[in-house]
């Protein structure tokens, strides 16, 4: 079978993926409430649809250090595991008031990618997701940042969030990023790029094409989310590439609509 965008329409089981971009102020790190709601009730309504949801939520180090005062992102490693340890309880909090006001319940899980290399966590893993799925719940999941630093250092939980669709035997992996795809270029540094709508193969020419970012609210630029696209697709996931600045683009996808950039699977 090809698979088209109308495929989208039968999902059954999709991983979410947000930035710290989407969900926390550039300025400070602020979480963004209005972004988080937003975000909660587009997932309530595709499980409302009976689907079922998995977000990777990456946020906790840009919310830990605002809610101790300091506006400027840290190069310490050290520093910035302990935000994580901060702010990853601070977000948990919100998603559970928010997600719990829509009649849902949102379940905790943390990962780190050495333990994902060994065969019993990584079956560990497998079974308690597929479990809280069974269970009804929405499972939200991030880097254990506090004893791992590899999404610190290099992902922003791109390649985590691939890893996971995989384990879970994921129909979809969506990943909400600050721009409205993949595009031939830089689009913020050259006017003329323009945005590939659908990648049917990742060699070396779109590789060369991805950027990485230099924000400073995330870590994840386009190189690594070229990356998770390659594990998915390879996995036999299709992966997408949207704009996380509207979240209503969710829904659209869902609904079979040219959002992004669709990665077909292999």
């Amino acid at each position: 079978m090809n698979y088209t965008r109308e495929n989208i329409k039968d999902t059954k089981r999709i991983v979410v993926k947000v930035g710290s971009s989407t969900i926390t102020r550039f300025e400070n790190g602020s979480p963004n409430l209005l972004r988080i709601e937003k975000l909660v009730r587009e997932l309530c309504t595709q499980k409302g649809e009976g689907r079922e949801v998995i977000l990777v939520s990456s946020g906790a180090i840009a919310v830990g250090r605002n809610s101790i005062g300091h506006d400027k992102p840290s190069d310490d490693l050290l520093i910035r595991q302990g935000y994580a340890a901060i702010g990853q309880g601070r977000l948990m909090m919100i998603y559970q008031k928010l997600f719990a006001e829509y009649g849902q319940t949102a379940a905790q899980v943390l990962l780190t990618m050495e333990g994902l290399d060994k065969e019993e966590t990584k079956n560990n893993a497998i079974g308690t997701l597929k479990t809280l799925l069974r269970l009804g719940s929405i499972p939200i999941v991030n880097e254990n940042d506090t004893v791992s630093p590899y999404e610190i250092l290099y992902g922003d939980n791109d390649t985590l969030s691939s890893i996971v669709a995989t384990l879970v035997d994921a129909d979809l992996l969506i990943l909400l990023y600050d721009i409205d795809g993949f595009y031939t270029d830089d689009p913020n540094l050259n006017p003329e790029a323009e945005l590939i709508e659908t990648v049917e193969t990742l060699d070396a020419k779109m590789f060369s094409m991805g950027k990485d970012s230099s924000g400073d609210v995330g870590t994840g630029g386009m190189a690594t989310k070229l990356s998770a696209a390659k594990l998915a697709t390879e996995a036999g996931i299709p992966m997408i590439i949207a704009n996380g600045d509207d979240l209503n683009n969710i829904h659209r996808i869902m609904n079979g609509k040219p959002i992004g950039t669709l990665f077909l699977p292999k």
